[in-house]
């Protein structure tokens, strides 16, 4: 019966060390793994899409080049529940809007930015929830 619990227990804990590697596997991505603080990017385009998700909600955009080629970006924003507290809602782009976003390039090259603060249709200036700092509110500035 020892042997019976010992192999039962010995089963546990390799399941739970299985469970224990694969974890940061599944784990979101960091901002400093996808992100290169030091690239930052000023895009200006009209709004195709707004995925309202947690984490992180994201805006895609299509920003024409000096060549008028239209490029897709996704933009990266914080949790909707930050976003919320700086004052956005689910309607506050839409499909169609012109939005200027500040932020940071991804690494790899790709079409993909992390939003520090976004130029809404209106003008009105929205901090974006970036996973890159901690700061407040930027309505209005």
């Amino acid at each position: 019966m020892k042997v019976r619990s010992s192999f039962i227990m010995a089963a546990i804990m390799a399941a739970a060390l299985i469970v224990a590697a694969a974890a940061p596997g599944v784990a979101h991505h960091s901002f400093a793994a996808e992100v290169d603080v030091n690239t930052p990017t000023t895009l200006t385009g009209s709004v195709t899409k707004l995925d309202w998700i947690n984490p992180p909600a994201r805006i895609f955009i299509e920003v024409k080049g000096s060549d008028g080629k239209a490029t897709k970006w996704e933009i990266e924003l914080g949790p909707p529940a930050i976003l919320m507290r700086s004052g956005w809602t689910k309607n506050s782009v839409k499909a169609g809007d012109m939005v200027t976003v500040n932020g940071s390039l991804a690494k790899d090259g790709a079409n993909l930015a992390n939003a520090r603060s976004v130029t809404l249709a209106d003008g009105t200036k929205v901090f974006a929830g970036s996973s890159a700092d901690n700061q407040t509110n930027q309505t209005n500035q």
